[in-house]
């Protein structure tokens, strides 16, 4: 039987991984390298974001506005990110236009300018870029909590770098950085939609068969941090307190893994949840709540976010933390657990639908586990976790020696009554 996906490795350790999807309208591509935020010390922090803004300003053949017009002009989507592990640039397109595509990620990537006068134009964005976050209370209060969660290491100090960071980063060091992550041990060509993989592969290996092979990118582990509880107060005149609770918590191939998906799900991942309607529907605490679950590649996080009403912060944390408790004493319900696995496994049905989400899918699991699990292989290991799993992961994560806590809001929020309330007992 063909397998679902196929995975093809170059002679030079880049590796390549296809789904086709036909009766697509679309195809979608990306170029996934190994290197993020962790591969930076405190100096050169946000080199590795710095230098994926400036693969979009020119490259050998093709300059910014051809780069841009070529992909838009025929109705597609040009995209990058730079996360904690990987750095990604990507196209949707109709696919017809798959050798366009390729051309153009594979040339930015490959042969960029770093024109020094894009240099200079584009830190003046990222600038500005920092200032917006620092100035959006919900976004900014994420930063706060990471430095709490990874203090004094790469993990905790933002993607996009600091100010400090961005005025000591030219030409020579962005040039030295691609130089030395950007190699084809470290890259993964990512394909899904209505392809001819014969042809594809055959333009991949064509492409980038040159590339140099090195070893494979490193970067520190993450250190734990001392126990106990961390809170950071950012006074600011905002209209509500913007809150970000953290734990410690599993590594991105732990085999709880699905289970902490399904407590997240059960706790605040839709509006059916447990703190959405003892927060907001029951008490009308606050507007917006919920929980996000982080994974790398030795460590990971659990966050709940809320917008709370200023006057009455410490009322809701302490409903937040009895909620959590809950979880690590009683075992959540039959139906509970049933509508969890329904829709963690629903959700991943509807995404993995389209092409670009399914190319993210594989190749983000390519490049950070060099696995590829098909939809069959994940709905089995869902269907193989029990309630007592949730109620483990809860035992090993929700303890106050493992807290976090980021607020940004007015000045009369007191650390000493907020702490009172962080008991997870």
């Amino acid at each position: 039987m063909k397998p679902v996906y196929q995975k093809n490795v170059l002679k030079n350790g880049l590796k390549v991984v296809m789904h086709h999807m036909p009766k697509r309208q679309s195809l979608s591509v990306g170029i996934f390298i190994k290197v993020g935020g962790r591969y930076e010390n405190m100096v050169n922090k946000g080199t590795a974001h710095f230098l994926e803004h400036l693969l979009f300003k020119g490259s050998k053949n093709y300059s910014c506005r051809m780069i841009k017009e070529s992909i838009e002009g025929v109705g597609g989507s040009l995209n990058g990110f730079t996360s904690e592990e990987l750095t990604c640039y990507l196209v949707k397109i109709p696919s017809i236009y798959s050798a366009r595509a390729l051309n153009i990620l594979s040339d930015m990537v490959i042969r960029p300018t770093l024109s020094e006068v894009e240099i200079k134009k584009e830190r003046g964005v990222i600038l500005e870029e920092i200032k917006m976050y620092r100035d959006l209370p919900q976004s900014y209060v994420y930063e706060l909590l990471d430095e709490l969660l990874w203090p004094r290491q790469p993990l905790g100090a933002p993607i996009i770098g600091t100010i400090n960071s961005l005025a000591k980063t030219g030409r020579r060091e962005l040039a030295s950085f691609k130089e030395k992550y950007y190699n084809a041990s470290n890259m993964v060509i990512s394909v899904a939609g209505d392809i001819d993989e014969v042809s594809l592969n055959k333009s991949i290996n064509k492409i980038f068969a040159s590339l140099p092979k090195r070893d494979t990118n490193v970067f520190s582990r993450a250190k734990k941090r001392e126990e106990g509880v961390r809170v950071k107060l950012f006074h600011k005149d905002t209209e509500q307190t913007h809150m970000a609770l953290g734990f410690n918590a599993l590594r991105r191939d732990h085999d709880l893994r699905h289970a902490l998906g399904l407590l997240h799900i059960a706790l605040g991942a839709n509006m059916s949840s447990r703190l959405f309607n003892e927060i907001r529907e029951k008490r009308g605490l606050a507007y917006e709540i919920g929980t996000i679950v982080k994974r790398f590649y030795d460590t990971g996080a659990f966050l709940v976010h809320a917008g709370i009403d200023n006057r009455k912060v410490p009322e809701t944390i302490a409903l937040i933390i009895k909620e959590l408790a809950r979880t690590k004493h009683t075992l959540i319900s039959e139906g509970e657990f049933s509508r969890a696995k329904e829709f963690y496994i629903g959700q991943l049905k509807l995404g993995l639908e389209d092409t670009m989400e399914h190319m993210l899918w594989i190749g983000e699991t390519t490049a950070t586990l060099n696995k590829v699990y098909s939809l069959e292989d994940i709905v089995s290991e869902v269907n193989r976790v029990k309630r007592k799993d949730l109620l483990k992961v809860a035992q090993i994560i929700f303890n106050e020696n493992n807290l976090s806590l980021s607020l940004i809001g007015p000045d009369n929020l007191n650390e000493d009554v907020i702490r009172r309330k962080l008991t997870v007992s």
